[in-house]
């Protein structure tokens, strides 16, 4: 089951950094925990990562336990393909979570079957609730490593409604495409500061320049101890998230307000580029890390903890970026917990929410102005049928074509209405990107 082609990203290479005997074994308990909290309920690895048994591992330990869940979220459907050819009956929750854990490690991460095993089985052992099943654990196991883990289908990683969504919407090679996507862990994006030369980051980060200027590295780790982070020269962005800011094409001088802007990288690049910017965001703790961000790359923008529809201002703006709330099913590279926790009445909901954002959001857009429209859903419901709604309702707005060449975004993702739909199996030959709708409107009366 471990892939192949490119390079495994270096995060992954912290299987082989711990001791394989108790230190790991906490580890394993905390990587459990994890893929537990992601299983039910949105943010819930986040917050587990914050509870104090993760809390007390050593960072590289905690490293550890992060990137076997993660490996395990990636390959879920896989991983119980495998058990559940082995089980006669199901067995309790506590029990399927050792051995999900022990083959994330020995068959993505490649961590050798042994001490994966042997850890699993002491730790089945030591709790009363699992202890009775701890030869389960032991013969399962050691039968995958054995005779190793039979075939397995990347469709089986995507539930089931999202799987037959995709299909219809996208077409069954596309979403052949998609599952393929969903098992890589993909690399780190950086956004660059105007003037800033790419190759030279890319040097210094062992990286690539992509078209648009985005450097790409498979470079881990914590992030403010990379050249370049504490001269401000750059931020962490996803290739296919400074796509929207291109588009707006804002000029300096001009008037910006960016509704939804926390964690601010959007925010970064109109301010980069020189415009005024105000950026709204309901949550104030999100909106600390973009005034952290704009402190350390010397960038300055108006950040004001409201809700955006909510927001007592009768300012009007050149260029309005609404980067809408939305279920986030792009992003299931980054975050594959998004696949799990979102479910089908989550996507009508939030199209309501962006139905009343978007009209807020025309009515700051100045005369002769405009707006770009964005989320990172994957779902037709937040991206096309809401531009489509929206310029019904508001005949003053025009779609304005992009151009994908020039936002270096994948040529495949322009719409014949001049929309993007990048979908995250774009630029496989690069590793892939999120998943994202864009769409420019212009104010024309």
């Amino acid at each position: 089951m471990a892939t192949k082609g490119r390079p495994r990203p270096a995060a992954l290479e912290v299987t082989q950094a711990p001791s394989q005997d108790d230190i790991g074994v906490e580890a394993r308990v905390v990587a459990g925990l994890l893929l537990n909290a992601a299983l039910e309920k949105r943010n819930g690895l986040d917050e587990a990562l914050s509870q104090p048994a993760a809390r007390a591992l050593e960072p590289v330990d905690r490293a550890f336990a992060r990137a076997v869940a993660m490996a395990a979220l990636r390959r879920l459907g896989e991983i119980d393909q495998i058990l559940n050819r082995r089980l006669q009956k199901s067995p309790p929750e506590a029990v399927r979570t050792l051995m999900r854990i022990a083959l994330a490690q020995t068959l993505v991460l490649e961590t050798p079957a042994f001490a994966a095993v042997s850890t699993a089985v002491k730790l089945a052992e030591r709790d009363p609730k699992t202890r009775p099943y701890k030869n389960l654990v032991n013969a399962v196991l050691r039968g995958v490593g054995r005779e190793g883990p039979g075939l397995t289908t990347a469709e089986s990683n995507l539930p089931d409604w999202i799987a037959a969504r995709w299909k219809a919407t996208y077409g069954e090679a596309a979403l052949a495409g998609l599952a393929l996507a969903a098992r890589e862990e993909p690399a780190t994006d950086l956004s660059l500061k105007p003037g800033v030369d790419p190759a030279a980051v890319a040097a210094a980060v062992e990286g690539e320049a992509l078209e648009g200027g985005t450097v790409r590295t498979g470079r881990r780790g914590d992030v403010a101890t990379w050249p370049g982070f504490d001269d401000g020269d750059w931020w962490v962005q996803d290739a296919a998230a400074a796509v929207p800011v291109r588009l707006l094409d804002v000029n300096s001088g001009e008037t910006a307000l960016d509704m939804c802007a926390a964690p601010g990288g959007k925010t970064l690049q109109l301010a980069a580029a020189g415009a005024a910017v105000v950026a709204l965001d309901r949550s104030a703790p999100r909106l600390k890390r973009l005034s952290q961000n704009l402190e350390r790359t010397g960038l300055t923008a108006e950040v004001i903890a409201v809700p955006a529809e909510d927001w007592e201002d009768d300012r009007s703006f050149d260029a309005v970026l609404l980067d809408a709330p939305c279920t986030a099913t792009g992003t299931f590279r980054r975050n594959p917990e998004v696949l799990r926790a979102t479910k089908p009445a989550e996507v009508a909901k939030l199209a309501d929410v962006q139905h009343r954002l978007l009209d807020v959001a025309a009515e700051r857009v100045k005369p002769g102005g405009r707006m770009v429209y964005c989320t990172c859903s994957l779902e037709r419901e937040e991206g096309e049928t809401q531009i489509i709604a929206f310029l019904r309702r508001n005949p003053g707005f025009r779609t304005v074509a992009a151009d994908p060449a020039a936002l270096g975004a994948p040529p495949e993702a322009l719409t014949p209405e001049g929309w993007l739909r990048i979908l995250p199996s774009m630029w496989a030959e690069h590793g892939g990107l999120d998943g994202f709708f864009v769409a420019r409107l212009e104010r024309v009366s």
